[in-house]
């Protein structure tokens, strides 16, 4: 995303979800990238590996599209899902908060997951979908420790990505905090995965007993 692209952010009370609006208004070329789309609920919110992911009135939800042509030159296509997530991880770590990434892009605090982002190519747009637990979260799940405006969060997210830091930047630094990773699972073609003797490769995959296993969403 460039500084001089004008990024257009569209506000709806509820949505079914704000990725699929936004796909189908992509595809009917009712809008184009860069575009946003915040919803305030959604009733049919997409989490990971195609769950619902929950709709808490106040929470994040989010979709955004990019041009693949704006997209940093030396992002490896495999590692959208950890750039987007650890660039939105690292504007709220500048709040205050102690998320943490888990690969390749859920948010956690301490053992409970807080949010998710599913990314997709679509011809040549890349989508983006959110969510956060800013305020509630169901069972099970946790929400952020700290309190944040959601037009805070997305502002400073946008400003972040406007800088069009390079890949091999986000990585050195995601790298660090892989560790975090470690006492958790993946899920590659329907098994559950251990990733304690996992390996982060400099492409973003994970190197798992002489396996490559790369991010699918």
């Amino acid at each position: 995303m460039e500084k001089d692209s004008q990024l257009k952010i569209l506000y709806f009370k509820t949505l079914s979800s704000t990725q699929l609006y936004l796909k189908e208004q992509l595809q009917s070329q009712k809008l184009t990238p860069p575009v946003a789309i915040v919803a305030d609920r959604q009733t049919q919110g997409i989490g990971s590996r195609e769950n619902e992911w929950t709709s808490q009135e106040g929470n994040l939800f989010l979709s955004f599209a990019i041009k693949r042509d704006k997209l940093v030159k030396d992002l490896p296509l495999e590692s959208v899902s950890i750039y987007f997530s650890y660039l939105l991880k690292e504007t709220l770590c500048e709040f205050g908060s102690k998320v943490f990434l888990k690969w390749p892009n859920d948010f956690y605090i301490g053992k409970k997951k807080i949010g998710g982002m599913i990314t997709n190519m679509v011809a040549d747009t890349l989508i983006c979908g959110v969510g956060i637990n800013l305020i509630t979260a169901p069972e099970g799940f946790g929400s952020l420790d700290i309190i944040i405006g959601r037009e805070v969060v997305i502002e400073n997210y946008f400003k972040k990505l406007e800088k069009k830091v390079l890949w091999k930047q986000v990585f050195s630094k995601y790298k660090l905090e892989f560790a975090n990773s470690k006492e958790f699972f993946t899920h590659s073609n329907g098994k559950r995965i251990s990733l304690e003797s996992s390996i982060l490769e400099s492409d973003g995959s994970l190197n798992i007993n002489g396996e490559r296993i790369y991010s699918r969403r």
